[in-house]
């Protein structure tokens, strides 16, 4: 009996990666005799354990597996928690520590010279008895890559999108697993560590939608970037940063809060954009139920913006959000081409007044059909769903081509969309902003851009205060101090 042609190539054929079944990544951490520690997961059954045990071998790898289910139990064991909250990231970060801790002094590092030790856990709440709110979790893994090195660290927030407890907590143990085997054998690339987070899943059983990496091995992992690969890779829609430029969780941030948002390339950010938002904020403010200090503002760009000759510059989209960080913004960037779906997404945190900042040819583009083809209703679904929250945009004008000023009042749409346009202005949807600065309606992003790729002098009045030093400093955009001036 021969070979049956198990490795007969056929012409036409393509590489397929393989991907190992989730019994074989449990099965090679097994069977790894240095890798050794604890799992302890809350919230939706000893999910991810439960692979260990299965696949074989796991009295090599499993020190202690451990549910706390009890709230006084769980306190006792890791402290309570300020705001009496369970699922949350400082809960996580307290299960970890303490795990941690616990092996190091339990375990002599004399009796095991060559141990790396890791500790595993989950906090999460699976859908509720109504079915209303699905649930939600933090999942993470400390551990070590050397027996003498410090820790490394993981951490992941998820959303589930399944309507089924037991479906919920079986995915959990899946991207446990997946989280657990890329934390040890991928971690030398944490972009494809994130794929690997959805093996043997789909991205509508679970949504990964804030990541953070530490420690030794990702001392030169920039968190917002890998943040960027959540939305790239479809994980989730949008992510935030903070203006420290931290990876931030919306539903944290936004909950309840009255919303403004602009959007826009910022590429790079003028003195148009601030103009707006401050102007657009002032109005904002004065609105009824809108309070100071329950008002959050956000600069959003959209994927769509990113994306340059097909793919997206991850540089450029760097320097965008930091720019404008270092103006002390809260940033998102998201996956949504139409203005609805940030409001629908907005929605899902806060029913509170909300305002989007725009300038006239975004709002012209609104009214234009072809953008809601996909839509049973048409322009009319995407309109109710814009428009039916409390929502008002804030209309910056422009200068027409006879440098006219062209605001609310007579800007062009359609003339199938008239009237509707006319419904919205009339029933306050659309207010100008008045007070503005006349000069900004002369200030251009992409002219601002290629001034600075030509090396035209004269772009930096355009920017606010110090962001042109730090295009400079950093070399931006395509900036280049020993480009010949060519003449404006």
């Amino acid at each position: 009996m021969g070979n049956f042609g198990l490795d007969i190539k056929l012409k036409g054929d393509k590489l397929i990666e393989q991907i190992p079944s989730i019994k074989d990544k449990a099965l090679r951490i097994n069977l790894n005799d240095n890798i050794y520690g604890t799992f302890a997961e809350i919230g939706a059954g000893q999910e991810t354990v439960r692979h260990f045990f299965r696949s074989g071998g796991s009295s090599g790898t499993i020190a202690k597996a451990m549910s706390a289910y009890d709230k006084d139990f769980s306190d006792a064991i890791y402290g309570i928690e300020e705001d009496g909250r369970y699922v949350t990231e400082s809960r996580l970060k307290k299960m970890l520590s303490h795990e941690v801790e616990l092996i190091e002094k339990r375990l002599d590092r004399a009796k095991h010279p060559n141990k790396m030790f890791f500790s595993y856990a989950n906090t999460v709440a699976t859908i509720d008895f109504a079915k209303q709110f699905k649930g939600h979790g933090w999942v993470g893994i400390r551990y070590q890559i050397e027996p003498d090195e410090d820790y490394n660290e993981i951490t992941i927030h998820i959303r589930f999108k399944e309507t089924d407890a037991r479906l919920q907590q079986e995915t959990l143990g899946i991207l446990g697993v997946n989280l657990i085997y890329g934390a040890f054998y991928k971690y030398n690339d944490p972009k494809k560590l994130l794929r690997y987070l959805y093996d043997h899943l789909d991205k509508d059983q679970i949504e990964v939608d804030t990541i953070n990496f530490s420690g030794p091995r990702f001392a030169n992992v920039d968190n917002r970037l890998m943040s960027l690969q959540l939305v790239k890779n479809g994980m989730t829609d949008a992510v935030m940063f903070s203006p420290e430029g931290k990876n931030i969780l919306p539903a944290a941030v936004l909950y309840k809060k009255n919303i403004l948002a602009l959007r826009g390339s910022f590429r790079p950010v003028t003195t148009v954009n601030m103009d707006m938002y401050e102007k657009s904020l002032k109005m904002f403010l004065e609105e009824n139920k809108v309070e100071k200090e329950n008002t959050f503002v956000i600069f959003e760009i959209t994927l769509s913006n990113l994306k340059s000759e097909g793919e997206i510059d991850e540089r450029d989209f760097m320097d965008r959000a930091e720019l404008l960080c270092s103006l002390g913004q809260t940033v998102m960037i998201s996956n949504f081409q139409e203005y609805y779906k940030v409001v629908e997404y907005f929605s899902n945190y806060s029913k509170a007044r909300m305002g989007l900042v725009m300038g006239v040819n975004n709002l012209v583009d609104i009214f234009d059909e072809k953008y809601y083809r996909h839509l049973s209703g048409g322009i009319l679904e995407a309109f109710g769903k814009l428009f039916y929250r409390d929502l008002k945009v804030y209309l910056y004008p422009m200068l027409g081509e006879d440098r006219e000023v062209i605001n609310s009042e007579n800007l062009k749409v359609h003339p199938r969309m008239k009237e509707l346009y006319k419904f919205f202005k009339f029933n306050g949807k659309v207010v100008d902003v008045t007070d503005y600065d006349e000069k900004n309606l002369e200030i251009f992003s992409r002219e601002v851009l290629k001034m600075i790729n030509k090396g035209i002098p004269g772009w930096e009045n355009m920017l606010p205060e110090g962001i042109a030093d730090l295009i400079k400093e950093h070399q931006l955009f395509g900036f280049d101090p020993n480009r010949v001036l060519e003449e404006a």
